[in-house]
C-alpha cells in the first residue's frame, strides 16, 4: 500500500461536487409577458392577487427569489407570471413591485422604532368609531389622523352606532380639522358615505367592537366578514378581522378592512409632522417665544386653549403625543 508521501502534486485531480454551480449572470429576466395586479391579502408568505385583464379573477402567487427580502403588502401593485387560471394550485410568482405612491406606516407603540406598513396605494384612511360601546377614543383619534397625514392621504371619521348616541361631538371636535365625520347605523342609509368612497381607494382603521366589519358587510354584502361583540366586563371587541383585506364596491372604489387596533404607535413621525396634525393649535404656535418645548404653561398654545376651551382636549392629546416622543428620544 502506497504512503501519501510517494505522491506529488500532480497526482491529485480535484473531484467536482455532485450540485456544480452555474456561473451567474448579470443578465437578469425581463419578465416581458408579466401581468399586473393588485394584492388583496397576504397570508403566511402566500399573496392573492386581484387581475383586471384580460378579465376579473383572483389569482394566487408567492414572491419570486428575484425579489429577496423586499416586502409585499396588501394594496401593491406587482407585477405576475406563471398564471394558470386552469389550476389554482399551481401559484404564479410576484416578480416585482411597482413604486408605491404612499403607504400608512405604524409602530407597534411610540418606544418602538420599527416602523410597519399596513396598506399602500391609499387615497383615503377611514377611521371607524363607534360614539358608544366602546367610547370614541380622541387619542387613538388623533394618531391616526397624524398618520394619515403622513402619508398623504385624507382622514375621515366614520362614527358607527349612531342610533345609540349622536355624533355631534365628534362632529363639533373635527370640523375645524375638515375632517368629514359620517353617521352610520344599522338602518340608516350608507348613500352620503359611499359617494364619499367613490373612485378612491380606503382604508378602514379602528378598535375592535366598534362595528367596523358589520359596516364591510353592509358596503360589499358578498365580502362575508366576520363580525363581534363588545365584551360586557373590558368594554373591548373581539378582533374579528385577523388580515388586511381589499375589498371591491365598485369598478373604481376599493376598501381595505384591517384587524381592530387598540394603539397607533408614531415613533416615527417628528414633532413638527406631529403639530401638523393639529392644524387648529398650530396657528397658535406663532406667538410661541423661540425653541418652546409645547409643554409649559407660558406656550401660546396654552392661552388659546383657555380662550377657546374646545380646544382643550385637543391640547391634552398633543402634548401626551409630544411626551411619549421625549421617552422614545430619552
Amino acid at each position: 500500500m502506497n504512503n501519501l508521501q510517494d505522491y506529488d502534486e500532480d497526482d491529485f485531480r480535484s473531484r467536482p461536487g455532485k450540485h456544480k454551480s452555474r456561473p451567474r449572470s448579470k443578465d437578469r429576466p425581463k419578465f416581458e409577458n408579466a401581468e399586473t395586479g393588485l394584492v388583496i391579502t397576504v397570508d403566511r408568505g402566500r399573496f392573492t392577487v386581484h387581475l383586471a385583464k384580460p378579465e376579473e379573477i383572483d389569482i394566487y402567487a408567492v414572491k419570486a427569489r428575484e425579489l429577496g427580502r423586499k416586502g409585499v403588502i396588501v394594496g401593491d401593485l406587482v407585477e405576475v407570471v406563471g398564471i394558470d387560471t386552469k389550476n389554482p394550485e399551481n401559484m404564479a410568482r410576484i416578480v416585482k413591485v411597482n413604486e408605491r405612491k404612499n403607504s400608512l406606516q405604524k409602530s407597534a407603540d411610540d418606544s418602538e422604532s420599527i416602523e410597519r406598513s399596513l396598506v399602500a396605494n391609499i387615497e383615503m384612511v377611514a377611521i371607524v368609531v363607534a360614539t358608544s360601546e366602546p367610547e370614541p377614543n380622541p387619542r387613538l383619534i388623533d394618531r391616526t389622523v397624524i398618520a394619515a397625514r403622513l402619508a398623504n392621504a385624507q382622514p375621515i371619521i366614520i362614527a358607527t352606532k349612531t342610533d345609540v348616541e349622536s355624533s355631534q361631538k365628534l362632529s363639533e371636535m373635527y370640523q375645524a380639522l375638515d375632517i368629514p365625520v359620517v353617521s352610520v347605523n344599522k338602518t340608516s342609509s350608507l348613500a352620503e358615505l359611499l359617494d364619499i368612497l367613490d373612485g378612491k381607494t380606503t382604508v378602514l382603521i379602528g378598535p375592535s367592537g366598534v362595528g367596523k366589519s358589520t359596516l364591510v358587510n353592509r358596503l360589499v354584502p358578498d365580502a362575508h366578514r366576520r363580525t363581534g361583540v363588545v365584551n360586557d366586563v373590558t368594554g373591548q371587541g373581539k378582533h374579528t378581522s385577523t388580515s388586511a383585506f381589499a375589498l371591491k364596491v365598485n369598478k373604481s372604489t376599493w376598501i381595505i378592512d384591517t384587524p381592530g387596533i387598540r394603539s397607533f404607535g408614531l415613533a416615527h413621525a417628528t414633532v413638527e409632522e406631529i403639530l401638523e396634525g393639529f392644524p387648529d393649535l398650530m396657528q397658535a404656535t406663532t406667538l410661541c417665544q423661540k425653541g418652546c418645548s409645547h409643554q409649559d404653561t407660558s406656550c401660546a398654545i396654552e392661552a388659546a386653549a383657555f380662550e377657546n376651551p374646545a380646544l382643550l382636549p385637543r391640547l391634552d392629546s398633543f402634548r401626551r403625543l409630544l411626551s411619549s416622543l421625549e421617552n422614545v428620544d430619552g
